[in-house]
């Protein structure tokens, strides 16, 4: 199957799209290992499928998404694997724990803060349907245009338009009471619900001075409100905004290697 390019070729394929084609999976599985799993299983596709490659490179990731998006279609559940209730159970439950965050040191607390944000955002995604959930990502994660989003889904545009109607709905109308990052005035704040998630495992801290948490280690402090290095520390307000501003996941490093390596025995 994968005899029918060279590694050079293999390369050029991969490189340049591995990293948001991973970006797209996980946010849509909310699962590391299936990530990387499925994201081997999109690429040995298109390998087997090399004729159909597109020539023009802006066109090969929105095929490679669509490769993706009928792969996630056709695995995950129709209905979500979590939902609002289960969400607020895990995060919300249990009486505040502002004593946590006091007792870390300024880049711990940031750090913990940044990512307490980052599992929660994309957890909401997640209780999302899949359909809902992939138009999502695509225009607020990706930033991807319409017309090649609806492309990528194998939809009509006012079919993709439809579907991101609905979820944009849905997730303001979970975040909108609850949320700091739309309003600071609302109940549910990271400083607040660090212990929680601590506790429930939601998100993890290592070392005395570290953390590894569900998607990424950020190089330095992102803010209470993570809106980057440089900027206002304020919130965002806006549900696009929040989520076009949330940065990639942190795959494996070498993982476009391995998928290389793998593809050109």
């Amino acid at each position: 199957m994968a005899a029918k390019l060279d590694r050079d070729q293999l390369t050029a394929l991969i490189e340049p799209h591995w990293r948001r084609l991973y970006n797209f999976v996980f946010r849509l599985t909310l699962d590391r290992e299936r990530a990387e799993r499925y994201l081997s299983d999109v690429f040995t596709v298109a390998v087997g499928d090399a004729d159909a490659i597109p020539k023009e490179a802006a066109d090969v990731e929105v095929w490679l998404l669509g490769l993706a998006n009928k792969l996630l279609e056709e695995r995950l559940p129709r209905q979500p694997e979590v939902n609002f209730d289960i969400l607020d159970e895990t995060l919300r439950s249990e009486a505040t724990r502002t004593d946590v965050v006091r007792s870390l040191s300024d880049p711990q607390r940031d750090f913990l803060l940044w990512e307490l944000k980052q599992g929660c955002m994309t957890s909401v995604i997640n209780c999302l349907p899949p359909g809902e959930r992939a138009a999502f990502v695509v225009c607020h994660v990706l930033k991807i245009p319409d017309d090649a989003a609806a492309k990528s889904l194998a939809i009509t545009e006012s079919a993709y338009k439809v579907r991101l109607s609905r979820a944009r709905k849905k997730i303001g109308d979970y975040l909108a009471p609850r949320c700091e990052h739309i309003n600071p005035m609302n109940p549910c704040r990271c400083a607040a619900r660090v212990g929680t998630a601590l506790h429930k495992g939601f998100i993890r801290s290592i070392g005395a001075s570290g953390g590894e948490v569900s998607l990424r280690k950020p190089a330095e402090p992102y803010g209470r409100y993570g809106t980057g290095a440089g900027n206002d520390d304020v919130p965002m307000r806006d549900i696009s905004a929040i989520y076009g501003n949330l940065p990639e996941p942190d795959p494996p490093a070498d993982l476009g290697g391995k998928l290389i390596d793998q593809l050109a025995q």
